[in-house]
């Protein structure tokens, strides 16, 4: 029997709305990531920049090591399931100028590689096994994808929306 989806209305979409400090970010980050070619935008109060998956580790770089950015934390990095392809989201901040936003970045469904950011961000270590755990992501160079959540030998990805939950019936 296959799994129904439940019927719901699209939750409505809060508008952006970016402040003087979020607008002077997004100039900043469009100059500074130009050579990258990103895709500028905004999610609420959040600036969002959208890259290639090849350029993951060399962005990174850029935004830690460019003095007018200084994002020395990666606050979280988590993976989103659409069903047909992955997008990869790294929560930025630096410390210094007191800024934060996000980097995203889309990886096909059926190839689910990316680039990992440990030797960028070292903290990105236990994300990135919790994103192969759970959703097969490999982060390739990453020095270690061994199971962090669930046990060796766990059989398939369960953070994916297609992973069978037993016994489980949306209403």
């Amino acid at each position: 029997m296959a799994r129904e989806r439940a019927r719901h209305p699209a939750p409505a979409q809060a508008p952006a709305a970016l402040n003087e400090k979020g607008l002077a970010l997004t100039a900043l980050l469009k100059e500074s990531l130009q050579e990258f070619q990103p895709e500028m935008g905004s999610t609420l109060d959040e600036v969002v920049v959208t890259i290639q998956p090849h350029l993951v580790v060399e962005v990174g770089r850029k935004l830690r090591d460019d003095p007018r950015t200084a994002c020395d934390l990666l606050r979280c990095l988590s993976v989103v399931d659409y069903e047909d392809h992955f997008e990869v989201v790294y929560h930025l901040y630096s410390l210094e100028k007191r800024h934060r936003f996000v980097v995203k970045t889309t990886v096909p469904y059926d190839n689910p590689h990316v680039p990992s950011l440990i030797s960028v961000w070292p903290g990105a270590d236990w994300y990135e096994r919790e994103g192969h755990d759970l959703f097969g992501l490999v982060f390739d160079g990453h020095p270690n994808l061994s199971p962090l959540l669930l046990y060796e030998g766990f059989e398939g990805y369960p953070g994916r929306k297609s992973f069978p939950f037993n016994d489980y019936q949306e209403w």
